[in-house]
């Protein structure tokens, strides 16, 4: 059984970076430093996530659920939902000329 989710999202969804600076750094008084160390990458990674100027890949993914007691796929999943929008947003009017097919 499938359920057809047909509604377009009016917004973009929140990116992962802004969830961790948002939400996740200050609840567990981590700064961006701070973040990096415990997950064991670069400042500069970091720092990028947060500016959302870099996605989660699925080390990353790995790293931030392991140390906030979530899922990969949390992660994997935001970063999805962001790139589907970004996507969906650059092809808007090729999208309207694909006629969806209906099965026989």
């Amino acid at each position: 059984m499938t359920i057809s989710n047909n509604i377009p999202m009016k917004r973009r969804p929140t990116h992962p970076g802004e969830m961790l600076r948002e939400d996740f750094l200050p609840d567990f008084g981590l700064t961006a430093s701070t973040l990096a160390k415990a997950i064991g990458v670069s400042r500069q990674s970091v720092n990028e996530l947060l500016r959302e100027r870099r996605r989660v890949s699925p080390e990353m993914a790995l790293r931030l659920g392991r140390l906030f007691g979530n899922s990969p796929e949390f992660w994997l999943n935001a970063q999805l939902a962001v790139d589907l929008w970004d996507a969906a947003q650059s092809i808007q009017s090729e999208m309207s000329q694909i006629r969806p097919l209906i099965a026989a």
